[in-house]
């Protein structure tokens, strides 16, 4: 496995050790790895939605007032 050197500010370097200290993670390795995977995650997703629109076809004109008077419906206003 490589090893990889990272500056954090102390603000950011607490949080790190708070998470590990509240056994979520095993160290400050695990807790980056984590975060690198559900960023990844998050991309991959972004791209299959992406292309799911792309693939939905042409869009339709947007009714602005029809959407704001189904949102105020939505929220009771």
């Amino acid at each position: 496995m490589a090893t990889m050197n990272i500056s954090l500010p102390d603000q950011m370097k607490a949080w790190v050790e708070e998470c590990v200290r509240s056994g979520r993670y095993a160290n400050a390795s695990d807790y980056v790895r984590d975060l690198i995977r559900n960023d990844h995650m998050k991309l991959e997703e972004l791209r299959r939605a992406l292309i799911e629109g792309e693939n939905s076809g042409p869009s339709e004109g947007l009714d602005i007032d029809a959407f704001i008077a189904d949102k105020k419906k939505s929220l009771s206003l």
